[in-house]
C-alpha cells in the first residue's frame, strides 16, 4: 500500500532524522532517510535530459586547461629566482622531492575528488560532510582575494604591451631618461631609465602606503580593459574560456622557444645559464631551502583554489585522472626549468653587456690616474689580468666596484622587478627590441589570463553550484563578479597600488590557502576515508593507488603541509612584513614596514578566508544553518537519529539502476525522494524487509 505524501519543509543538510513512522502508520523502532540529489555514478538516477553541468568538449581542452592554469607567471619570475638563491642546480633535488612527496598527491586528491562528485568545491565538501562545508567557503573568498590582484598584474603588462608598440629601441619609452634638465631626469640619472619608467610612469608610485594619492586615470583604463577581457573569457564558464586555452596554454611556448634559439646564441648566455644551475651542495643543509621549494610547488600547482576541483568536475565520470595529473605535473616542472634556461640566458648576455659597459668606464678612469700601468687603450684582457693587483684603496677613492659577470648575475630579481624592470633592460640589447618586448608582453598576457582563467573558474563554479544563485544566468552572475572586483581593484589604481598588491600577495593568499589545503587532504583522507577514496579511483580508471599514494597522503603530505604553515605563521611573528617604497630623492626602493592599520587589514584578509570553516561547522553542530542551498548535488547521505558522522554510502548500500525497478529511477537530476522501512523489521513476522514499501517524491522547488 503506497503511503501518504506529507509536506516536507526546506532541507538544510542536517536537520534529517529517521523515519519512525511505517507506511500504514505504525510507529518502527528503526529507520533511514536516504536523500538522492544531483547525478552521481553509481547511485539509484540517471541523468537527467536536462542536466546542465558543462563538460569538455574533448581531452585536448582539458589538458590544456589545466596547464594554462597550473603553468603561470610564477614559472617565470619565481622559480629562477628561487633556483639562483638557493643552491643553482642543486635546488632541483628538494623542487623534485616536494613535487613527489607533496605537489601530485594533493594535485590528484582535488582532480579525483571533483572528477567523482561532479561538483565545485562548495558541493564538494558538503558532500563529505555537511560539517566541512565552510572549507568550500574559505576557498572561495582566498581565491576572490587573489583574483582581485592577479589581474593587476595583467593590466600592468596590457600596459607595457601597448607601450612596446614601436619602430626601434630608441624609441621604447624606458629605454633614456627624460631630458628636462629637472628634478625627473636627476631621479631618473640616480636609479635607471627602466627603474625610473616602471616606479614613475607606469605606477606614478606615491613614497608610501599612507599617501596613496588618486587613481591614475591610465591604470584605471587598462584594469577595466582587463576585467572585461575576462569577463568576456569566463562568463559561459568552460563553454567560453575552453575556446581560449588554445592559445593561452600554447603561446607561452612558442615565445620561450623563440626566445631560447635567440638567447643560446648571445655572448654571456653560457655564463648566465652555468651560474644559474652550477649546484652548491652545502645549501641542501639550510631548511629554508627545502621550505622554499615545498611553498613554491604548492603555489605552482594552484592548489586549494578550488579551480582543480571544478576541472576535474566537467570531465566524464571514466576519464584516467591519475595520467592527467602526472602528465600535468611532470609538464610543469619541465617548463619552470625550461623557462629558467631562458630567463638566464638573456640575463646573461645583458651581464655580458654591463660588464663590457662597466669595464670600459673603469679602464677610463684608471688610465687618467694613471694607475699600474692601464691606458685609454688597454684590452677587456689586460683590465681582467691587472685590476686584482690594484690597492684596495686606490679602488675605494676613485669608487671602482670591478667588473665581473658573477657579480652582475648575482644581483637576483624576481617576480615584478624582474618583469618590468630587469627583463625589459635585457630586451633593449637585443635587435629590434620592440620586437622582442611584445612577444615577451603577449607571454606574460597569455600565462596570466590562463591562470586567471582557472582562479576564476574555481570561484565561479562554486558559486554557480548555489541554488539561490541558479536562477541568474552565467553571464549575469560573471558580469556582477568582475564588476565587483574591478571597483574594489581601484585601490590597485592609486600610487600606492604596488604596495597594496604586494600586501595582498604576501597575506591574503598565503595563510588561508595553506590551511585550506590541509583540511583538504584530512577530509578526504581521513573522513570520507582513504580506502573509499582509493576504490573511487579505481572504479573511474582501473588503477588502483598503491603504497606510494596511501603513504603521501596519510603522513607525509599533511605533515610538509603543516610544516609551510608553521613557518609561515613563525617568520610573520619574527620577521615584521615590509614593502619596497620609492624614494624619489634618491631614487631608489626602501625597506620600510607596513603601517599598523594595514597589518589589521592584512589579518582581517587572513581571518576571512579561514573562520568560515569553525563558522560553518558550529552552525550545522547546533543545526542553526537553516538555508536550504541546493549543494548537495550528486550526493547520498545516511542520516541516523542525529546529525551524520557517518562516511558516505558504499556502493555496497547503493541500488543499481540495474536492479532497481524502472518507477524508482529519478526522472531528473532535482528529484528528491524518501525511502521508508528500508532496514525496518515487520511487527507480523519479524522479518526484515530489504526493498522500500513507498517511495514519496518531494515537490521540486
Amino acid at each position: 500500500m503506497a503511503a501518504k505524501a506529507e509536506p516536507i519543509g526546506p532541507l538544510n543538510g542536517h536537520e534529517l532524522a529517521p523515519l519512525n513512522t511505517r507506511a500504514d502508520g505504525s510507529e518502527r523502532p528503526h529507520g533511514v532517510t536516504i536523500v538522492l540529489q544531483g547525478s552521481r555514478s553509481n547511485s539509484l538516477q540517471r541523468d537527467a535530459p536536462g542536466e546542465d553541468r558543462a563538460a569538455w568538449s574533448g581531452k585536448l581542452q582539458f589538458f590544456l586547461s589545466i596547464i594554462g592554469y597550473s603553468v603561470g607567471l610564477g614559472n617565470i619570475w619565481r622559480f629562477p629566482y628561487l633556483c639562483q638563491q638557493n643552491g643553482g642546480g642543486a635546488f632541483l633535488i628538494p623542487f623534485l622531492i616536494m613535487l613527489i612527496l607533496e605537489g601530485i598527491p594533493l594535485f590528484l586528491i582535488e582532480m579525483a575528488i571533483g572528477q567523482k562528485m561532479r561538483l565545485g568545491s562548495l558541493g564538494v565538501w558538503n558532500t563529505i560532510h555537511p560539517w566541512l562545508g565552510g572549507i568550500g567557503i574559505a576557498s572561495c573568498v582566498v581565491t576572490l582575494f587573489v583574483a582581485l590582484y592577479y589581474n593587476v598584474i595583467i593590466t600592468w603588462v596590457f600596459f607595457y604591451l601597448f607601450n612596446s608598440i614601436r619602430l626601434s629601441a630608441d624609441q621604447l619609452p624606458w629605454a633614456h631618461c627624460p631630458q628636462d634638465n629637472g628634478t625627473a631626469e636627476a631621479e631618473c640619472t640616480k636609479a635607471s631609465a627602466t627603474v625610473y619608467y616602471w616606479y614613475r610612469e607606469a605606477l606614478d608610485a606615491s613614497p608610501s602606503i599612507d599617501q596613496p594619492g588618486a587613481p591614475r586615470w591610465w591604470i584605471v583604463l587598462y584594469l577595466l580593459l582587463a576585467w572585461i577581457i575576462v569577463f568576456f573569457i569566463v562568463m559561459k564558464g568552460i563553454q567560453s574560456s575552453g575556446k581560449v586555452v588554445y592559445f593561452t596554454s600554447l603561446f607561452p611556448y612558442v615565445v620561450l622557444t623563440i626566445f631560447f634559439v635567440r638567447g643560446i646564441t648571445l655572448p654571456g648566455s653560457a655564463d648566465g645559464i652555468i651560474h644559474m644551475y652550477k649546484p652548491k651542495l652545502n645549501k641542501l643543509l639550510d631548511p629554508t631551502v627545502w621550505l622554499d621549494a615545498a611553498t613554491q610547488v604548492f603555489y605552482s600547482f594552484g592548489l586549494a583554489f578550488g579551480s582543480l576541483i571544478a576541472f576535474g568536475s566537467y570531465n566524464t565520470p571514466n576519464n584516467n585522472c591519475v595520467r592527467d595529473v602526472l602528465l600535468v605535473s611532470v609538464c610543469n616542472a619541465l617548463t619552470a626549468i625550461y623557462a629558467s634556461v631562458v630567463i638566464f640566458s638573456i640575463l646573461g648576455f645583458k651581464a655580458f653587456t654591463m660588464v663590457e659597459k662597466c669595464i670600459t668606464k673603469e679602464i677610463k678612469i684608471l688610465a687618467l690616474h694613471h694607475i699600474n700601468g692601464f691606458t685609454l687603450n688597454s684590452t677587456q684582457e689586460y683590465y681582467e689580468a691587472h685590476y686584482p693587483s690594484v690597492n684596495s684603496t686606490v679602488t675605494a677613492a676613485l669608487n671602482l666596484t670591478g667588473c665581473s659577470m658573477s657579480k652582475n648575475l648575482e644581483e637576483a630579481a624576481e617576480g615584478t622587478g624582474l618583469a618590468f624592470i630587469v627583463f625589459t633592460q635585457a630586451i633593449l640589447k637585443l635587435t629590434p627590441a620592440p620586437f622582442w618586448s611584445i612577444i615577451f608582453f603577449l607571454m606574460l598576457l597569455s600565462l596570466g589570463l590562463g591562470s586567471q582563467i582557472g582562479i576564476m573558474e574555481g570561484m565561479l563554479c562554486t558559486i554557480f553550484d548555489i541554488d539561490f544563485f541558479k536562477r541568474f544566468s552565467k553571464p549575469v552572475i560573471t558580469g556582477a563578479v568582475c564588476t565587483f572586483c574591478f571597483f574594489v581593484g581601484l585601490i590597485f589604481t592609486t600610487g600606492a597600488g604596488e604596495y597594496w598588491l604586494k600586501m595582498f600577495d604576501s597575506f591574503a593568499g598565503t595563510i588561508g590557502l595553506v590551511v585550506v589545503a590541509l583540511l583538504e587532504m584530512v577530509s578526504v583522507i581521513y573522513i570520507y576515508g582513504h580506502e573509499r577514496f582509493t576504490n573511487d579511483i579505481y572504479e573511474m580508471t582501473g588503477y588502483r593507488p598503491g603504497w606510494y599514494w596511501q603513504v603521501t597522503w596519510r603522513y607525509v603530505g599533511p605533515f610538509i603541509v603543516s610544516c609551510i604553515l608553521l613557518s609561515s605563521l613563525i617568520f610573520m611573528l619574527l620577521y615584521p612584513p615590509t614593502y619596497g617604497a620609492w624614494n624619489a630623492e634618491e631614487g631608489r626602493v626602501e625597506k620600510t614596514p607596513y603601517p599598523d592599520w594595514v597589518l589589521a587589514i592584512a589579518v582581517a584578509m587572513i581571518l576571512a578566508g579561514i573562520l568560515p570553516i569553525p563558522v560553518v561547522l558550529l552552525l550545522r553542530r547546533f543545526q542553526c544553518l537553516a538555508l536550504d542551498v541546493d549543494i548537495h548535488q550528486g550526493s547520498i547521505r545516511r542520516i541516523e537519529t542525529t546529525v551524520s558522522t557517518k562516511e558516505m554510502m558504499s556502493d555496497q548500500d547503493v541500488l543499481s539502476p540495474e536492479s532497481a525497478p524502472p518507477s524508482q529511477l529519478l526522472p531528473d537530476a532535482a528529484a528528491k525522494f524518501t525511502i521508508g522501512d528500508f532496514d525496518g523489521v515487520d511487527s507480523s513476522d519479524e522479518r526484515p524487509t530489504r526493498l522500500p514499501t513507498s517511495i514519496v517524491r518531494r515537490p521540486k522547488k
